[in-house]
């Protein structure tokens, strides 16, 4: 059964001015879109921070001495049990969010990655934050993730596709 996308409610009220004064922090993860040999992609089911469940590419915070490639390997097999490796770079997300004690700029490099080995899994996770995962058809990604920059990030690299086809 292929799951709802849940779209992200955001704030209900804008942003107090007061939040301008908050110190700003700088984040920056990577992770993206792994395939298998049937073109699918494996998609992760977490919370938001409201609670809601979302379907979501794998991501994460590039540790010290990562590269944002090797990131993007580490936390896919981390969050989805799947092994893979980079086959190319699709676009850079850029955000800003507020939350109670900061200001966060927020920096997501998406990449495509070919499955190696693994199986499907969330049971590696090591900060629990995968409540499931799936294999979804890439055709069908629009409208199951949650995100409009990580349904935008399938579309992108979906006309980078076609683009490489027409050449």
């Amino acid at each position: 059964m292929m799951p709802q996308r849940r779209t992200s409610d955001g704030p209900t009220t804008f942003a107090s001015l007061d939040a301008q004064e908050l110190p700003v922090v700088r984040e920056y993860s990577a992770g993206g879109l792994i395939f298998d040999d049937q073109n699918r992609v494996a998609i992760i089911a977490r919370h938001s921070r409201s609670g809601h469940l979302e379907w979501c590419l794998p991501k994460g915070h590039i540790e010290k001495g990562e590269t944002p490639q090797q990131t993007a390997v580490r936390e896919v097999h981390e969050e989805t049990g799947i092994l893979g490796e980079v086959i190319d770079s699709i676009a850079t997300i850029d955000y800003w969010f507020t939350g109670t004690t900061q200001r966060v700029h927020k920096l997501v490099h998406h990449y495509a990655l070919r499955q190696t080995g693994g199986e499907l899994t969330v049971e590696g996770d090591p900060d629990h934050e995968a409540e499931d995962a799936i294999w979804v058809r890439f055709d069908d990604l629009d409208d199951v993730l949650s995100y409009p920059n990580e349904r935008k990030i399938a579309w992108l690299y979906a006309r980078k596709k076609n683009r490489q086809a027409n050449e």
